[in-house]
């Protein structure tokens, strides 16, 4: 079997907290998200750090870090735009509605990892400043980022949200109320086994019986896991199978954030964002089958 990889956008034209000050004392910190376990479309203000990429209209996601900085994915913002053209929304909930919580902020700077391949995806993540600085509210905060030694071990359970399609060949437009879902990790060795392109800067999750992930819309996007009273965020939405999204043994493939705390902080040299050890395990083992070679494909966004 084949499997190409595609990222995802829109089709366009135990824990220790890290560093001193920053915003360690604030991420994480979800005032009105009281969520357990999986639902659909998320609730008002649960997921206070999404922010919704536009040039025209969304096509990526992102995630607030601090109050001036939102991290994504390099794919999303690889194509050449001029940073005017792109504008950001935070306390976004619905796409095609009234946003009463919202802001909309124009970057000063996009600023891609110079190590991306847009071929294997690997380093797929870029930090995008804002214009000025955003008041923190109930709906706009930051969220904590997973920081170097962060394990994620097989079937631990992770959120993903974004306002990506529901299914990749939906003749349906894709949902305007931002989403939200579970899904376990899938181990990186189980993981190359299918895309055989995984690298230490990867992860991949989703349920081997497939069903749900991210598709089409959601790149840039985080994948979080609560620890204790914060929420951490472990990986940016990056590629799937052009076989399709969700589906059985073909699970979505993120960066891992904690790779990149280094070189986050060395382009963030003021008030940097909170990182967060994550050493909290399951052990749960989600069996893979050995799947064969791999051909990659450049999406768009």
């Amino acid at each position: 079997m084949e499997v190409k990889l595609v990222s995802w956008g829109v089709v366009l034209l135990a824990l220790m907290v890290t560093g001193i000050n920053g915003q360690s004392d604030v991420c994480g910190v979800a005032p009105l998200n009281t969520r357990i376990v999986g639902g659909d479309d998320a609730p008002v203000g649960a997921w206070p750090w999404m922010a919704s990429l536009h040039v025209g209209g969304h096509i990526c996601g992102g995630s607030l870090i601090n109050n001036q900085w939102v991290l994504t994915a390099a794919h999303c913002v690889e194509f050449g735009f001029p940073v005017t053209a792109y504008d950001i929304f935070l306390g976004r909930h619905i796409q095609n509605g009234s946003n009463p919580n919202e802001v909309m902020m124009t970057p000063s700077k996009i600023i891609m990892h110079p190590q991306y391949n847009p071929k294997t995806f690997d380093n797929d993540v870029a930090l995008i400043q804002l214009s000025g600085p955003v008041t923190f509210t109930d709906f706009i905060r930051p969220v904590c980022l997973a920081a170097a030694g962060s394990e994620y071990k097989d079937g631990q359970e992770c959120w993903v949200t974004g306002w990506g399609n529901i299914k990749m060949d939906s003749p349906l437009p894709p949902p305007q109320t931002l989403q939200e879902v579970v899904v376990p990790i899938v181990s990186n060795s189980d993981c190359n086994k299918i895309y055989q392109i995984i690298t230490n800067n990867m992860m991949c999750a989703g349920p081997s019986g497939g069903g749900t992930g991210h598709c089409i819309g959601d790149s840039g996007g985080p994948l979080l896991r609560k620890v204790e009273s914060k929420w951490v965020q472990g990986g940016v939405v990056s590629f799937v199978s052009t076989d399709g999204c969700a589906l059985p043994n073909l699970p979505g493939g993120y960066a891992r954030v904690s790779q990149y705390e280094s070189w986050i902080k060395s382009q963030i040299t003021s008030n940097p964002p909170g990182f967060v050890v994550d050493g909290t395990t399951q052990l749960v083992s989600l069996s893979l089958p050995l799947l064969l070679s791999v051909t990659l494909v450049q999406s768009w966004f």
